[in-house]
């Protein structure tokens, strides 16, 4: 079937068709999408009191209670004086071009040649990133000479000014070729088209990444390799959303990592079970399975836990209700006929979506009467499972499932519901409601409504399977083609014909944009009929539906795709603390510890709550298992639920949360190097450079001395006492520094290797800080720099392209305005929607009629997003 798709659409092999534009009726931009030449209300040049002072007037939000700024406002005034360019750049050559020279060029940035008056046009980068380093604070460096008065202020306003007057002069709201769906929209479009849940990561390979972001089109170029996976899981999608009545026997397994803990009920299990796996599989049709379990082994090939006291059962089910009963043989050994696997006999089951689990049967509840402490949540050290005198548990490595066996068809599921909306009664009804059935699921997968020859190429290949298998068959082959077409793949957006400039985003292609920002999937019916029609285009029905799909509970795509990879929550799973010495983690805390955060974050989107509560907020959302973690009282259960921190707790916003803590950790100890540079990247927007070539490494620095082990702050200090190095590090190592007190795992200590922390720094603006607290408050003196950076990174993750030097002047202007209302955090959202970027695209030039060019054609079907 695979074949007969690839070789009649032929579609995946000409891909670069998204660097076509096609011909539409797009309107030119609106007014509403003007260029932005300034922000109402903010025509005068403001700089920030760079202190907290509570009761002073504030000129742009008069209306701010003295309690928003009790929590860090800035206080905003005119600038007190003007300077001429030439004067502004005798400041920059005197002040920066020593270290920023021709021969030196620090930061690989020459400004020896720095003219005010024409660097909008001839180095745009280089000013948007003098700006950043004026606006967070970080140049002059410490220690360096610094102009009088409020002279840089001066220079960076009218840094600003030139700058919007170069972007309204010549408006840029950047371009794409074209998107994909990478595996997280995959998934979505395919149980929204479907209804059916998948694993994209067992067709396609790993989503690269830029931008921090894993839709940006720069790194999507496809690949034969690529091109082939979504053919592959086309395929089997297809075979699974309608059934197989003839299924051959395959094997699907599900692997448990070590680090899984063993001894809690894992969710979706039966009461009364500890451990093991409880997943959704999808069975291709109704017939006989058979599972089998793999336990784990010690080094000598013994079981693990063959030491333990009692025997132990593992109960298989499905639903819920007990399949089967497998008893664990103790002096079980990889040397056995069968090794560590278990088998069922064959379990008759219906096709379609069930739970299954195979768990153990919980033993005992309670303390164990042990020698020394057991590493009983996981099985990080295997050496434990023979040792006398600790009470350990058998751990399951993987569970499979194979079949079907005995075949005897396929039942009702809710993807042959969603499918087969019609059935013929006799032949020459069977092609009309295929027609019916491929023209719906085509409009839902295309993301706009399917044209003559879209429906004509789909028929074709139903007809093939029709001719071999009958209808059923017939409506498989059209959903394989349907999957393997770059209209449901690819996000290609259409173009007018004679364009020029900028044009507005044809209104289908801004549904799909908007609602692959909201909700990470394809847009439903109400965006597409909107999009159809024009109406979407219009900013009133556009900041309508952006409101509608933030109160959806869909929105929370916001938190577990954008605020995930913005905060690289997904780099815990890379960090794996060392068991001697944290006996504790699991891979069920560090789960928790990433949910807590994405919680925390959808909480801001659904409350609409203020961004800088990301930094000041005195509460989060814990588990027991979470809030024992943390030693947080009077909380049972495993849901999830907003809890205030105790009064006194260290904790606040975002630097309190364990999954912070801990990806910025290595696996043995604390990293202040890595927290400082997290925070200076993510949250800040301004990365150090990267370190010189030949700096060692932390880990070869002398680890102890006279006898004594030396804390991290110890060794920092013989690290950087290289003044290359410490040029870096006086920015990064104080802020790290602050959030030492948090250990590997992000509990509170007050001592290392037996010996005082010592957590005091001098943060880069000179100001003293030795606490969570203390970076916090410094930070929010310049709050400017980091709802900036927020900004850019929504705006990135919106686009789908990296934010260039010519999005800066709508990043300002979105934080402006958010500004004026405490920073609300759907104002950014809607500010990124409403922005020219968003709305519009720039016409790329296309090449003379003759000139070769490595464009294709779009295949029957017109178009896709």
């Amino acid at each position: 079937m695979k074949s007969l798709v690839a070789a009649g659409t032929g579609c995946l092999a000409l891909l670069t068709v998204a660097l076509v534009d096609r011909p539409n009726n797009g309107a030119p931009v609106t007014g509403d999408r003007a260029p932005m030449a300034s922000t109402p209300g903010l025509t005068t040049p403001v700089s920030y009191d760079l202190s907290f002072v509570n009761g002073a007037a504030d000129p742009v939000r008069a209306s701010t209670t003295r309690a928003s700024r009790r929590v860090g406002h800035p206080v905003i005034k005119p600038a007190s004086a003007t300077m001429t360019p030439a004067a502004l750049g005798d400041v920059v050559k005197k002040t920066c071009a020593g270290c920023h020279s021709d021969q030196r060029k620090q930061g690989n940035l020459s400004l020896q040649t720095f003219d005010l008056r024409t660097i909008g046009q001839t180095a745009p980068e280089v000013a948007e990133k003098i700006i950043n380093k004026l606006r967070t604070g970080m140049m002059p460096p410490p220690g360096r000479a610094k102009p009088g008065g409020d002279t840089l202020q001066v220079l960076l306003e009218t840094l600003e000014r030139t700058m919007d007057a170069r972007y309204a002069a010549d408006p840029n709201p950047g371009t794409r070729a074209f998107q994909r769906l990478n595996r997280a929209e995959y998934e979505r479009a395919i149980r929204d088209v479907l209804a059916v849940d998948i694993k994209a990561d067992s067709w396609l390979p790993l989503d690269t990444k830029s931008a921090n972001f894993d839709n940006i089109a720069d790194v999507q170029t496809p690949s034969a390799t690529l091109l082939d996976s979504y053919l592959d899981a086309a395929s089997e999608i297809s075979r699974l959303a309608v059934g197989d009545p003839k299924a051959s026997v395959s094997t699907s397994t599900y692997k448990i990592a070590r680090l899984a803990s063993q001894l809690d009920q894992v969710e979706g299990a039966p009461m009364g079970t500890r451990g093991g796996a409880s997943v959704t599989h999808t069975f291709p049709a109704d017939g006989e399975y058979v599972f089998t379990v793999t336990l784990h082994a010690i080094p000598t090939g013994q079981l693990f836990a063959s030491t333990a006291p009692f025997d132990e059962k593992i109960e298989v089910s499905v639903n819920g209700e007990r399949a089967a009963i497998l008893e664990v043989d103790r002096g079980m050994s990889q040397a056995d006929p069968q090794g560590m696997e278990m088998k069922t006999k064959p379990i008759p089951i219906r096709a379609g979506p069930q739970r299954i689990s195979a768990t153990f049967v919980r033993t005992f509840e309670g303390p164990v009467n042990d020698n020394i402490t057991p590493l009983g949540h996981s099985i990080a050290d295997t050496q434990i499972g023979a040792q006398a005198g600790i009470t350990v548990q058998a751990h399951i490595q993987n569970f499979a499932v194979t079949g079907p066996f005995n075949p005897t068809g396929v039942s009702d599921t809710p993807s042959r519901r969603r499918i087969f909306s019609c059935r013929p009664m006799s032949a020459v009804e069977a092609r009309p409601c295929a027609e019916r059935i491929l023209t719906r699921l085509g409009t839902q997968a295309y993301r706009r409504p399917v044209l003559a020859n879209d429906l004509k190429g789909l028929m074709s290949f139903y007809d093939e399977g029709a001719k071999d298998g009958g209808f059923e068959l017939g409506i498989r082959s059209a959903l394989e083609a349907m999957l393997s077409s770059p209209h449901f793949i690819f996000r290609i957006e259409e173009m007018p014909t004679a364009a020029k400039g900028r044009v507005a985003v044809n209104g289908v292609d801004l549904a799909s944009r908007l609602s692959f920002f909201l909700w990470g999937a394809p847009p439903d019916s109400q965006l597409i009929a909107l999009g159809r029609t024009g109406r979407l285009n219009d900013t009133t029905v556009l900041v309508q539906q952006t409101k509608r799909m933030l109160a959806d509970p869909r929105s929370e795509a916001l938190s577990t795709r954008f605020a995930s990879q913005w905060l690289r929550l997904q780099d815990i799973e890379l960090v794996h603390p060392d068991a001697n010495q944290f006996p504790d983690f699991r891979e069920q805390l560090a789960i928790d510890m990433r949910h807590e955060t994405e919680l925390f974050f959808y909480n801001l989107v659904r409350e609409n709550r203020s961004l800088l509560d990301l930094f000041t907020a005195n509460y989060t959302y814990v588990n027991e298992s979470l809030a024992r973690h943390y030693d947080m009282p009077g909380v049972v259960g495993n849901e999830f639920r907003k809890v205030n921190y105790p009064a006194g707790s260290p904790r606040s916003g975002i630097f309190g949360h364990g999954s912070v803590l801990t990806l910025t950790s290595v696996a043995n100890r604390t990293s202040p190097v890595l927290r400082g540079k997290w925070v200076m990247e993510v949250l800040m927007g301004s990365p150090p450079p990267p370190p010189p070539p030949n700096v060692p490494d932390l880990e070869k620095t002398e680890g102890a001395k006279e006898g004594r082990l030396l804390t991290t702050r110890e060794r920092m200090e013989i690290h950087r006492a290289n003044a290359t190095c410490k040029s870096c590090h006086q920015f990064i190592d104080p802020i790290g520094l602050a959030l030492d007190n948090f250990d590997v795992m992000g509990r509170w200590r007050i001592r290392e290797n037996g010996a005082p922390l010592d957590t005091r720094g001098d943060y880069y603006d000179g100001t003293k800080i030795t606490s969570p607290a203390e970076l916090q408050q410094a930070m929010l003196k310049r709050p400017v720099p980091l709802m900036r950076s927020f900004t850019q990174n929504l705006m990135a993750y919106a686009l789908g392209r990296r934010v260039e030097w010519y999005d800066a002047p709508t990043v300002r202007r979105i934080e402006a305005a958010a500004r004026v209302n405490n920073y609300k955090l759907n104002d950014f959202i809607v500010g990124v929607v409403k922005s020219d970027a968003f709305r519009s695209r720039k016409v790329v030039a296309q090449a003379a009629p003759g000139t070769p060019s490595t464009s294709a054609t779009v295949p029957a079907g017109g178009r896709s997003r």
